[in-house]
């Protein structure tokens, strides 16, 4: 069997997607995960359940036990993206050198009855040969490193997106890619199809030094298969006009062609393997410089720029026993600093598995509540960065001065990820500009927190009742069997008893429960998703996705209020009928309740719960009583409303 395949897949379209928009619609986009790692995700369709993707790609894939996990999203702004279904793909089951064309179909693990559609795909896999250009690379990267000495510094570039750009083929579209060159060093982007605003999202890593020059040339280029690719247009960077330590975002105009081109660049000093010596000076490590800025944000300057916070410095000094994520079992790790939407970016640091960056980045603090995240990376040249674990540090809880090493975890900081890095951090802020402000984030996160929590009740009375509307008969007859027993010997000892066993059976299904989140939740979203998602929604759509917050906030207040208010006005005899049939309602359940053992009662109550759908097939909703007749009561508001109403109008 070869030691190594390529896998081609062409991912057609979807068929019959789910509904998650209140539209009656959805915006599907699909994500591909291999060994754990994502290895490819689509564009995202807008407003459409039968979408057209027509994307290929292709895959270094080492073994052939592991499957090919695909799910499918619906994008959200402002909330987490919506599951609409995966399925897996298992690679022993290709048949080599033959292309196939597959129907798969959407599930969740966790409703395996719902009906979640399907997508189309044209799979290939085929045996590759030992890759010489890798080879040549690898050959070619050990001569850099060599002539590591020579160098001045490392310029980071990050290919963000393109704009408007111009179109080249027949379909007034275009597949473009960016060829980048300074000196003897090129890289060349991914190619991106049929679209004029290109997403790329890669880095590049230029070495820095007196022979390369301090100009980056760049090109971009429309794809052809057949015929000799078309020229789209060129730019250039100055690397004289940046300052260093420092990332610039530039949108450079096209020459000799349309649109422009987003890119992030950083320019960091070059520092040796050696000691912590090799860190640069900074302003508080200076006790004069400290001394200053301590004065700066000093109580009796408190109402001096009251947006000018704080100051925090981060000292990136090295990782160690990161995840190997290249083939070779090393990897190529960079670390980038993140303080709200601050950003700085240390070099790549190739083959290495205990880095050394010894980078220093000072931030200004506008929110000393805010959180310090710091994200280890595995360039890789022919795609996005993968991801090999995080750090997020609260500003509050920061120890200054001292050297700590801390866990990396994954991106939703929730489990452990393999290796640790070693920070020093210190913050200095005025404690009187630091008192909290308002977040949106923080409020929709608050949110969804809140939903999630009721929509598990709700899904836990779903299932409750779906014992009661008998939709499995051979479940809800075990159930009602159950019910009964458990009634009829009732002691108190169970209470505790069923508690032991529900965290009893909660531990033995655990590993279980841990598949199915792989397959359910997407634990490799891009560390920047809601950034990039709120760079393409527009002012309007931002303004409509705060306002769709607020009032889900401003609706759940009233319902409560309006619950508690009718409770209320049932007692304050508001309407006196209303009242009067609560008094005999109580004295009812009071005799019954005096006269005939509980147990008794509840039977009775179960008896007809799980009988109520075979007596009577009719019944299609279960309507709680005490919620209609609560809605008979009026709240405080609506009370006032009919009083106004009734008011004569004043006299003149």
């Amino acid at each position: 069997i070869p030691a190594k395949y390529q896998l081609d897949i062409i991912l057609k379209k979807g068929n019959n997607l789910a509904i998650r928009d209140r539209t009656g619609t959805s915006d599907p986009y699909v994500k591909f995960k291999l060994g754990g790692k994502e290895v490819f995700k689509s564009k995202t369709i807008y407003k459409n359940l039968n979408p057209v993707w027509d994307e290929s790609f292709s895959l270094q894939v080492e073994t052939l036990k592991e499957p090919l996990y695909i799910k499918v999203f619906d994008q959200d702004f402002g909330v987490k993206d919506d599951f609409m279904g995966s399925t897996c793909l298992h690679l022993e089951s290709l048949e080599l050198q033959r292309t196939l064309d597959l129907m798969l179909e959407l599930k969740d693990p966790k409703q395996p009855e719902h009906n979640l559609g399907y997508l189309s795909f044209v799979v290939t896999l085929s045996p590759k040969e030992e890759d010489i250009e890798g080879a040549y690379q690898s050959m070619r990267l050990s001569d850099v490193d060599r002539k590591a000495q020579m160098w001045r510094g490392i310029v980071s570039i990050g290919l963000i997106e393109g704009r408007n750009l111009q179109p080249m083929d027949a379909n007034d579209l275009s597949d473009p890619y960016v060829k980048f060159k300074m000196g003897q060093q090129k890289y060349n982007s991914k190619a991106m199809p049929k679209t004029l605003n290109p997403q790329w999202r890669e880095q590049f890593d230029f070495h820095f030094n007196e022979e390369h020059g301090e100009y980056v040339e760049i090109t971009v280029w429309d794809k052809d298969v057949r015929t000799k690719d078309d020229f789209m247009g060129r730019c250039t960077i100055d690397l004289s006009l940046l300052s260093k330590e420092e990332t610039h975002k530039l949108e450079l105009p096209l020459e000799e062609g349309e649109g422009m081109l987003v890119l992030m660049v950083t320019l960091t000093a070059s520092t040796s393997s050696g000691s912590n010596s090799d860190l640069p000076i900074n302003k508080l490590d200076d006790p004069q410089e400290r001394h200053q800025i301590m004065q700066r944000y000093s109580l009796w300057r408190s109402l001096h720029n009251r947006k000018d916070v704080g100051v925090v410095q981060v000292k990136v000094i090295q990782a160690k026993g990161l995840m190997a994520a290249d083939v070779r079992g090393k990897s190529d790790p960079f670390c980038v600093v993140e303080l709200r939407n601050d950003q700085r970016q240390t070099h790549t640091v190739y083959k290495n598995l205990n880095p050394e960056w010894n980078k220093v980045f000072t931030f200004d603090v506008k929110d000393i509540h805010s959180v310090l995240e710091v994200t280890v990376y595995d360039k890789d040249r022919n795609r996005s960065a993968d991801f090999l674990g995080k750090v997020a540090i609260p500003l509050l809880n920061i120890q200054n001065g001292e050297r700590i090493a801390y866990a990396l975890k994954n991106k939703k900081l929730t489990r452990p990820r393999k290796g640790v890095i070693f920070l020093e951090i210190d913050v200095i802020f005025n404690a009187v500009k630091g008192i909290p402000t308002f977040s949106k984030e923080l409020l929709s996160r608050n949110i969804n927190r809140v939903r999630r929590c009721v929509t598990g009740f709700i899904n836990t009375g779903r299932y409750i009742n779906s014992y009661f509307d008998w939709e499995s008969p051979q479940r809800s007859i075990c159930a009602f069997l159950l019910f009964v027993i458990i009634v009829w010997n009732f002691d108190i000892y169970m209470i505790p008893m069923a508690l032991l066993s529900a965290l009893a059976w909660n531990y033995i299904i655990r590993q279980d429960m841990q598949t199915m989140e792989d397959l359910v939740e997407d634990e490799d979203e891009e560390f920047d998703n809601n950034d990039k998602d709120s760079e393409k929604k527009g002012p309007l759509k931002k303004l409509h996705a705060l306002q769709d917050v607020v009032m889900s906030v401003q609706n759940a207040l009233d319902k409560v209020a309006s619950y508690g208010e009718r409770i209320k006005n049932t007692f304050n005899w508001t309407v006196p009928f209303l009242t009067w049939l609560v008094i005999g309602a109580c004295v009812v359940a009071t005799i019954i309740v005096y006269f005939i053992p509980l147990r008794y009662i509840v039977l009775a109550w179960g008896v007809n719960k799980f009988t109520k759908k075979l007596r009577n097939r009719s019944v299609t909703t279960n309507n709680n009583k005490l919620l209609n007749f609560l809605s008979r009561v009026p709240s405080d508001v609506q009370v006032d409303e009919k009083t106004t109403l009734g008011r004569p109008p004043p006299e003149l």
